[in-house]
């Protein structure tokens, strides 16, 4: 599959009454670079909180083998926010996984707070996750044993760090999951369970977080209030948020869209709106 091309939002476009946060107007598609470049976010003077390299992921072999990714070079400027787009199968997911450092590329170099973790071993790679990276799992990955309250915490507990007693007000109040901390897993909804996973991912303040669609399974209300939550992350902490999303009202949230099509980098949207993200991914879906 190639490269999808630039097409071009209407400039009458504008943002969804819901989303507040919308810029006010929507940009074109920007069709994907070079290989060999790196595609920057859109202040030209920040520096990058993770870059990615000629990245390749490939699943078995042979006959079998399945190309996740295709040569992918990006690159997420820090104190910024970021979505992923792309259709079902387009490698979103496996990127967010590599970046993070929870898989190991087939090929390529990432560089994370400027550190290669391409290059690290298991216990350098666990230390650096363990204070410069929060993950939002889309299966949430809470601990069953524990509660809510011990699930948030065993970040700090790992990582020795004392509580924000401020922050944790803040993060339990925003999530509202205040009489969820004594409940375990099992007690607790989809959506409780989806904000108690973010509340861990947050409540170390670390430099970047990765969400695996972190509204999947909330409400409209309490997801727009989770995405307002990690916009203020990004504004208040100076943290980058990179979010896979198949929502487009979600990824309007972002002041960047990237997009994906068959493992490849196909473009981006930059102060997206959901009528440029719709318009982003019809286009892939037109040359697909």
């Amino acid at each position: 599959m190639t490269d999808a091309p630039a097409p071009k939002t209407p400039a009458s476009a504008a943002p969804s009454a819901a989303l507040p946060d919308a810029a006010p107007a929507p940009s074109a598609v920007t069709p994907a670079p070079a290989p060999s470049a790196v595609t920057l976010a859109p202040a030209p003077d920040a520096a990058p909180a993770v870059v990615a390299r000629g990245l390749t992921k490939v699943y078995g072999s042979g006959e079998a083998a399945v190309h996740a990714l295709r040569g992918v070079d990006v690159a997420f400027a820090q104190a910024h926010f970021t979505a992923i787009m792309g259709p079902s199968g387009s490698g979103k997911s496996t990127l967010l996984n590599l970046l993070a450092g929870l898989d190991t590329a087939t090929s390529g170099t990432i560089v994370l707070g400027g550190h290669e973790i391409t290059r690290m071993d298991d216990r350098d790679l666990t230390i650096l996750r363990r204070t410069h990276v929060g993950f939002v799992f889309q299966a949430f990955n809470l601990l069953p044993m524990f509660t809510a309250e011990q699930n948030i915490r065993l970040p700090l507990d790992l990582a020795g760090q004392a509580v924000d007693q401020d922050w944790w007000d803040s993060v339990i109040t925003t999530l509202a999951i205040g009489d969820r901390l004594s409940h375990r897993p099992a007690e607790m909804s989809g959506g409780q369970q989806q904000r108690v996973a973010i509340a861990r991912a947050v409540i170390t303040k670390p430099d970047v977080i990765f969400a695996d669609e972190p509204t999947g399974n909330l409400d409209t209300r309490t997801g727009v209030e989770v995405l307002s939550f990690l916009r203020r992350c990004v504004r208040e902490l100076n943290q980058t948020v990179v979010m896979v999303t198949h929502d487009p009202a979600a990824a309007a949230h972002a002041e960047r869209v990237v997009l994906l099509a068959d493992g490849r980098v196909a473009g981006e949207i930059l102060h997206p709106t959901s009528d440029s993200v719709l318009a982003g991914l019809d286009a892939l879906r037109a040359v697909a």
